[in-house]
């Protein structure tokens, strides 16, 4: 591959390194958008690595934040208050393949070999227009390749991260992992027990929302044994039904990682807790597990309301399941049309509240909403019912008969999830 003249860098970020260039500090462009950029990607965020000591970077900028003083990195903002991470030429001292202690003082080179993948080892000078390539990063990038810098073993022992970051690159470009590098990822798997689960949700969610086939990226994770560290649920499946599910996840409309995961997962709340998700984020991936076998008949409004009541949030990630499959077509059909009737489904849509029930009488307590879910199940059965006065009548049907359930839906045990 052949080094253009020069990259589209943004102006914000020349004015970062004819400052530092011009207070002696040499400074060059690194990084995924120097890879993006030769890779015909758009990319603007050019990260900038110096000879300038954070002390120093801090001197020459007003505005700047410390994200990580300890590995030479700070945050120069420009006029827009937009940030561009300015690092300091560094050598790793140490490392217990989590965290690493670098050394300052080294040069572009040294800077660049202590760096991950070839491709991602490629310097380019803003202001000269010249070009550092001394792992032959260009040619990998040629030959559509994954390459460790150096020592692929070692590499992978500095940061255990890497071995997911091969994956993510291999999956976003569709290129292949080198035989060494693929070899030494699978020889290190066992040290991804050691990283942090927000690291590895990252690495996981990133894969799934740039993979260029979502099957591609899981089944590499799986080859190279990450699944069975991480993601034991996803692993359980037998060969064909693993095969099935890889197919699927192909089809969905977008690439949404808690989608994709509670999809693959036997167990998806324990995935996304293990994974440090957001407790919105666990709650979700649940109830997709808990409905995503469930079907209701398309052609009986009664029935897909009733589902709709009971799925409440995941009604839609559920569709997304469904249409990936090739079987909810129709289904999505009747949902929207349920929405645009304005159909009641859930206890607020009624058009009596707990108050109406204890002014007619009701005492309060469990027995108010026993007959607000009663009512809630008239309704979905016939939307027309939706009136206070008819609402109030059956309520007061209901006390008088002594024929209140104590769960109305089949399943809830009495809950909220109508």
């Amino acid at each position: 591959m052949a080094f253009p003249s020069r990259l589209p860098i943004p102006e914000e970020v020349l004015r970062i390194a004819r400052r530092l260039e011009s207070a002696g500090f040499e400074t060059w462009c690194v990084g995924g958008a120097v890879r993006d950029n030769l890779l015909g990607y758009e990319s603007r965020d050019f990260d900038i690595a110096t000879a300038a000591t954070p002390a120093e970077i801090r001197k020459l900028f007003r505005r700047t934040i410390p994200v990580g003083l300890e590995h030479g990195t700070v945050a120069v903002l420009d006029r827009n208050s937009q940030p561009h991470e300015v690092t300091t030429f560094r050598r790793d001292v140490k490392t217990d393949g989590r965290h690493a202690v670098v050394e300052f003082g080294v040069s572009i080179e040294e800077d660049l070999a202590r760096r991950d993948f070839t491709i991602n080892a490629i310097a380019h000078h803003p202001l000269r227009y010249d070009w550092r390539d001394p792992f032959d990063g260009a040619a990998d990038l040629a030959a559509r390749t994954i390459r460790a810098v150096g020592d692929p073993t070692q590499r992978f022992r500095e940061d255990y991260l890497r071995i997911m970051r091969a994956l993510r690159f291999a999956s976003r470009f569709g290129f292949r992992i080198e035989d060494l590098t693929w070899d030494a990822a699978k020889g290190n798997v066992v040290g991804l027990q050691y990283l942090s689960a927000e690291r590895v949700r990252e690495e996981w969610f990133k894969g799934i929302q740039g993979a260029r086939k979502v099957s591609e990226f899981v089944e590499m994770w799986s080859r190279v044994g990450a699944l069975r560290i991480w993601l034991e649920e996803l692993a359980r499946k037998g060969e064909t039904r693993w095969l099935d599910y890889l197919a699927v996840v192909d089809r969905f409309e977008q690439p949404d990682p808690v989608l994709i995961t509670a999809y693959l997962s036997d167990d998806a709340a324990t995935t996304l807790t293990r994974l440090r998700c957001s407790n919105a984020e666990i709650v979700r991936g649940g109830m997709i597990a808990e409905f995503k076998g469930t079907m209701p008949d398309p052609g009986s409004a009664v029935e897909v309301r009733r589902w709709m009541s009971k799925a409440g949030s995941a009604v839609d990630d559920v569709l997304r399941i469904a249409v990936a499959e090739g079987r909810g077509e129709d289904l999505r059909a009747a949902v929207e049309n349920v929405r645009i009737a304005g159909a009641p489904l859930e206890i607020h849509d009624l058009a009596v509240r707990g108050d109406d029930l204890v002014e007619m009488g009701i005492p309060q307590g469990p027995e108010v909403g026993n007959i607000l879910r009663a009512l809630l199940d008239k309704v979905i059965e016939e939307p027309a019912r939706n009136t206070k006065p008819l609402l109030l009548g059956i309520a007061q049907e209901l006390v008088t008969s002594g024929t209140v359930p104590s769960s109305p839906f089949p399943g809830d045990g009495g809950g909220d999830q109508a």
